[in-house]
């Protein structure tokens, strides 16, 4: 871990959603495509994984989480 920033992986798709709310606040998940989506993510701070090994289905995790974080706040 670097300074205060988490370490994000694939396999945390809550804490990667939580990130993706904080440095995008502006961004509404509903309007993001799985392909602008992998983009965002790899700009979080933090973010340590492959992007090349993510799947579609955790990619639709992170956005549904996403969603619903900012659906219901």
């Amino acid at each position: 871990m670097t300074g205060n920033t988490l370490e994000l992986y694939w396999d945390a798709t809550y804490a990667i959603a939580l990130a993706l709310i904080d440095e995008f606040p502006d961004q509404r998940p509903e309007d993001v495509g799985l392909v602008e989506l992998l983009h965002l993510v790899e700009r979080l701070p933090g973010f340590q994984d492959d992007p090349a090994v993510v799947s579609e289905q955790t990619l639709l995790d992170i956005l549904n989480v996403w969603y619903e974080e900012t659906a219901n706040p």
